[in-house]
């Protein structure tokens, strides 16, 4: 008896989640994550955040979408991070963007895996929904 209740603590470990912020006040966001069961690792840097992915394997990854204009090869480091997702097949990802930057945002989803895109400021209440519909 004790056995089996171990086995199923063992096989109902909580989901990992990779929370990659890009703006400031968007750093009360993982406490949001946490309440609903999510292990959370949070990295403010997309380079630091594209080594995790390999090295946590995260189910679920929430990141912003901070468009740069300014870059020749891309619009984002959000693409950086999502090629990192690509032999990822189980990963869900969550991108928060600011609705300014929704038309840039389009064209880095047509390229790119993006499970949901929230605008920005974004409810507790609708990144929680969006969020268990993954756990």
């Amino acid at each position: 008896m004790q056995s089996s209740k171990l086995s199923d603590q063992m096989s109902t470990s909580p989901k990992k989640l990779l929370s990659v912020i890009e703006f400031i006040e968007h750093a009360q966001l993982p406490a949001i994550y946490k309440s609903l069961g999510y292990d959370v690792t949070t990295e403010w840097q997309v380079r630091k955040a594209v080594a995790l992915i390999r090295k946590m394997e995260p189910d679920v990854i929430v990141a912003d979408f901070y468009f740069q204009s300014d870059f020749r090869d891309r619009l984002s480091n959000l693409e950086s991070l999502l090629a990192a997702t690509q032999l990822l097949k189980e990963i869900r990802v969550l991108v928060f963007y600011e609705p300014q930057n929704e038309e840039a945002l389009g064209k880095v989803r047509e390229r790119m895996h993006i499970d949901a895109a929230l605008p920005m400021p974004a409810s507790e209440e609708t990144i929680k929904a969006t969020l268990r519909k993954w756990l």
